[in-house]
């Protein structure tokens, strides 16, 4: 059964148009309600958000759905997507929600929805609940006496800013560091800086002031130039810098040059195997991660195992072969043992205690592997399907695919949260990196612009 609703994490799109409506987040509400409403028990869901204008109207429709469905609700109000997944396990709640559309900008909202175990859903269920928002007459409405209660929960973010803090250790102490943390104007903004205050840094907070519109603006993991002239101005030992949900991280050493998810799980993966907390023996990542990170684990005898893009696709084989770690290159972190999704704080902290384990300046910490040269570029569609599908774009993959041979790999795929082909490749000749990429985005927006001048005509 195909979906319409669910893509690869969650639902996602312009807010107040479809499928991103008041009535389809009410309607999510309620079939996920349903789906979740088994047992004798009072049910309950936890929903958070990020600081999205649309968040608003998005939390009230799926409190409603929830309530309408005999379902009790928990606001918790702007948290980290993580925080989420965790206070749905600690507060025994039938089901989690997060509304946001991560690192999107702030015209966009998503909704992500967690189990009582506190981790992303699974396809099969995410159908199941679509499959009855699709039909009203499936929804089974509660009694005027079974209808749900509605209640903020206060001390939510001082429960997660606990967990953040218990995930890095008691011995963690941060004293004498100078800290950028830049939190996108999103659900980070007041959690991020207290806990690194807390453990003891001289913290330099950025982006921590949301208006509805700034989440994501020109700062966090996906605009992060204004935390590297930060980094370089204060004087700072490090840069953090958050999406706006706060499930991925990217670092910005001394100097102001960028870390990524792949140096991160690196570095994180030798020094929980120096310090024999790696289960697994390896690192789960993705289709998309360094070849450079996959060398460097194999020369210290650990496994790089590849997992389709999505973290929850990271995770389910994470959980499915025993693996604690495990992450992508744009700085989702997966830390099994801590947390039930990526944690951009939570991985934070483990580059943190790394960096002060090593003694070494942020700039060679971090500096695990020299990178094989890879590019990635976007190319914006109108139907991804039918352009990877057509003759040219395939032709043309096949031949990048000839000229490169064994050095190096080609990736083309379609984004599971916007409309794009995004194209990969990477391999030891830069140059001929940049000309397969180039040739592949020149197939696809032919393809492309075809279709639109097709249906202008007709």
């Amino acid at each position: 059964m195909s979906r319409l609703l669910f893509g690869t994490d969650g639902v996602r799109g312009r807010a107040n148009s479809e499928p991103m409506t008041a009535e389809i987040a009410m309607r999510i509400g309620m079939a996920a309600g349903q789906v979740f409403n088994r047992g004798s028990h009072r049910h309950r869901v936890v929903i958070g958000k990020d600081t999205r204008l649309s968040g608003y109207m998005i939390e009230q429709a799926m409190t409603a759905g929830f309530l309408s469905v005999g379902v009790d609700v928990l606001l918790v109000g702007p948290l980290p997507t993580p925080a989420v997944g965790f206070l749905t396990r600690s507060m025994r709640a039938d089901v989690g929600v997060m509304i946001s559309a991560s690192h999107n900008p702030y015209e966009d909202n998503g909704i992500k929805l967690f189990g009582p175990d506190g981790f992303k859903l699974s396809d099969a269920v995410e159908t199941e609940i679509e499959a009855l928002a699709s039909v009203s007459s499936k929804i089974r409405l509660a009694g005027p006496q079974a209808i749900g209660r509605a209640k903020r929960l206060d001390d939510a973010d001082g429960r997660y800013i606990e967990a953040v803090k218990a995930s890095a250790g008691r011995n963690l102490d941060l004293t004498g560091l100078r800290i950028v943390v830049d939190c996108a104007n999103g659900a980070a903004y007041k959690v991020a800086p207290t806990v690194l205050w807390e453990l003891g840094a001289d913290v330099i907070p950025m982006a921590v002031s949301p208006d509805g519109f700034n989440i994501n603006a020109k700062c966090g993991s996906t605009n992060p130039e204004m935390l590297q002239e930060h980094v370089v101005m204060h004087g700072a030992h490090l840069g953090i810098a958050l999406d706006g949900d706060a499930d991925r991280v990217v670092l910005a050493c001394e100097h102001g040059r960028l870390v990524d998810g792949d140096q991160l799980m690196a570095t994180i993966a030798d020094q929980w195997a120096r310090d024999g907390r790696l289960a697994g023996g390896g690192v789960v990542a993705t289709v998309m991660s360094n070849l450079g990170l996959e060398r460097y684990l194999d020369q210290r005898k650990l496994r790089l195992v590849r997992a389709p893009v999505g973290d929850r696709y990271v995770l389910e084989r994470m959980r499915a072969d025993g693996y604690n770690l495990g992450g992508e290159q744009s700085g989702h972190i997966i830390m099994i043992d801590h947390a039930t999704t990526g944690d951009g704080l939570m991985a934070a902290l483990q580059a943190l205690s790394a960096l002060i384990k090593s003694g070494r300046p942020a700039s060679e910490t971090f500096r695990a592997f020299e990178p094989v040269p890879q590019l990635l570029k976007n190319v914006r569609v109108g139907d991804a399907n039918a352009a990877l599908a057509a003759d040219s774009v395939t032709r043309a993959i096949a031949a990048a695919e000839a000229r490169l041979g064994k050095a190096g790999r080609i990736l083309v795929r379609k984004s599971g949260t916007e409309p794009l082909i995004r194209v990969m490749a990477e391999g030891e000749d830069e140059a001929l990196i940049a000309e397969i990429v180039d040739e592949i985005c020149a197939a696809v927006s032919a393809v492309s612009r075809a279709a639109g001048s097709d249906q202008a005509a007709e």
